[in-house]
Parts: C-alpha cells; structure tokens; sequence
C-alpha cells in the first residue's frame, strides 16, 4: 500500500517590489544548490530539485488588475518531457529546447 507523504507550505502577505526581488533571488540561489528551504511562523518546507524541472509563465492585466504567476515543477523520480517552446524575459534573456 502507498504512502501519502503530503507536505505542504503556504505563504500570502503584502510586500514591495525590492522584498520580492530578493525573494525571488532567493528561490534562484536555492535551485542552484538543490535546495529550497522555506517557512514562517509554524510553516517549514524543504524541497530538493533535480533533474529536468517544468516551469510555466504566465501574465494577465485585466480592469487594472495585474497577475504574474511563476511555477516550477517536478518529480522526485525526474520526469523526461520537455516543451520545445522557447521563452523571452524583457527581450534579455532566451531560453530555448
């Protein structure tokens, strides 16, 4: 019989643009060591990204109403399928299959 092993940690509040931008740099540093540790008052996740990892984008304005959504996913048995897309972050950076 499988074993759920649910682990989950959420986190919401209000913060700045520069608080976010080193949150964010954050969660870079951390997948480069493989490794991404995060809490707050009685909340603790520790996740360990290997392997090929599916990342989505995706932005929307509507009635002055602005939405960025970043997610990174993966398997911890490392999941081969890949998008063949290529993507553009403010014309900088392209990252292509």
């Amino acid at each position: 019989m499988l074993q759920n092993n649910k682990n989950l940690f959420h986190h919401e509040s209000l913060q700045d643009k520069n608080t976010i931008r080193k949150l964010l740099e954050a969660v870079t540093q951390g997948l480069e060591k493989g490794e991404l540790h995060f809490s707050d008052e009685g909340n603790d996740i520790i996740m360990k990204p290997e392997g090929l990892l599916h990342l989505k984008v995706s932005g929307s304005k509507e009635d002055g109403r602005n939405r960025l959504t970043v997610r990174v996913t993966w398997h911890d048995d490392f999941d081969k399928k890949t998008s063949k897309r290529s993507l553009s972050v403010n014309g900088k950076m392209k990252v292509k299959e």
